[in-house]
């Protein structure tokens, strides 16, 4: 996540934007095919959670917004990678 710290925050949140959304259309699409898995529904929850739980520390701590941001936009791109080789 160190990484995502010096990019600056219009430049994460267009990532985070397009990544998150080849992952709904990857997603909806595996849901409409019948071939979304427990284990992808499962980890929709709790990256989720995950993400939630690092940006809150983020923003306790007073680290800016590129650090609250980074714990969803490195799950977002990751995601997005991962489906589009389905």
């Amino acid at each position: 996540m160190s990484k995502h710290r010096s990019r600056n925050f219009p430049a994460m949140m267009t990532q985070l934007t397009l990544s998150s959304w080849e992952t709904i259309f990857h997603r909806t699409l595996m849901m409409a095919q019948g071939t979304c898995s427990a284990a992808e529904y499962q980890r929709m929850v709790m990256e989720k959670a995950a993400a939630i739980q690092a940006s809150t520390l983020a923003m306790m701590t007073g680290r800016g917004n590129a650090a609250v941001m980074a714990p969803y936009l490195v799950r977002s791109l990751a995601n997005a990678r991962r489906l589009r080789r389905k």
